[in-house]
């Protein structure tokens, strides 16, 4: 059990600023927390332990991997024909695959940014492709992490891992169908450092 003295203060930072709160209020917001995440099985989704994972040295520097990454313009230098992106916990990762479809179709729609931690690791949800309508119409999305290691100067280790897998046979299909497509991704942004 966690004891707080009543007299003491705590300092939270939120967007920067400075708030400091009293026991109290961190006791209700705890509270609240505690009372979310222990909520019955038939209101929370179950995860599988399934998970994808790929990794690729790139010829880039740490800063141009992360770049191509968390940037709108690096982005497209490897990962879709257009994205709508702004490195901010919450804010859209949207990558477009197809311009011309219709709109909910044209690729990571509705996708944001998770978490990240400047030039180590980016987390974002992802959302099933087109090809399986029920599964992206229920809007039940996986996420993304991916970690960056500076190997050298000119080479950095990225690690991929794609979570958050649901059971059935609509899910194991998507889990095959990202199982490949993210081996070409990685492709990608290894071509894309060449000559860099």
């Amino acid at each position: 059990m966690i004891k707080i003295n009543p007299s003491q203060k705590l300092l939270i930072f939120r967007k920067n600023i400075p708030i400091v709160m009293k026991p109290k209020i961190i006791g209700a917001m705890l509270l609240f927390t505690i009372s979310y995440f222990t909520m019955s099985s038939q209101e929370t989704p179950h995860f599988s332990d399934k998970s994808i994972q790929k990794s690729v040295i790139v010829n880039c520097s740490l800063d141009a991997t992360w770049w191509k990454w968390t940037t709108h313009e690096g982005l497209k230098t490897f990962f879709g024909e257009n994205n709508n992106i702004e490195l901010v916990p919450g804010g859209p990762y949207e990558i477009y695959f197809s311009m011309l479809a219709p709109k909910g179709q044209k690729g990571g729609e509705g996708c944001t940014v998770l978490s990240y931690i400047p030039k180590r690791m980016l987390s974002f949800t992802w959302n099933a492709p087109p090809s399986f309508p029920d599964i992206r119409k229920a809007e039940e999305y996986t996420w993304v992490v991916v970690e960056f290691e500076a190997l050298s100067e000119r080479q950095t280790l990225v690690k991929l891992t794609h979570l958050g897998w649901r059971e059935g046979k609509d899910w194991d299909g998507v889990y095959k169908y990202f199982e490949a497509s993210w081996d070409t991704v990685m492709g990608w942004l290894r071509k894309s450092c060449e000559g860099e």
